[in-house]
């Protein structure tokens, strides 16, 4: 998990297949997501950014360590 600032969307990608990750904010600031989601261009799976925090556990571990 890391904070979610705008610049360092341009050096994540997805943990799964290593896809381009873009940024789908629902809540934003001029430098930082909030909330929303990241999402993998690639394989198509989203990665959710709650209180500026994204979750990049794939979707199988995440509720395991909630």
């Amino acid at each position: 998990m890391r904070i979610m600032k705008k610049e360092t969307l341009s050096i994540l990608v997805c943990p799964g297949c290593r896809g381009k990750l873009t940024a789908k904010p629902e809540i934003e600031t001029e430098d930082e997501i909030i909330s929303g989601n990241l999402y993998c261009e690639k394989c198509g799976i989203y990665y959710p950014i709650e209180n500026k925090i994204a979750n990049m556990l794939p979707p199988e571990l995440r509720e395991t360590f909630s």
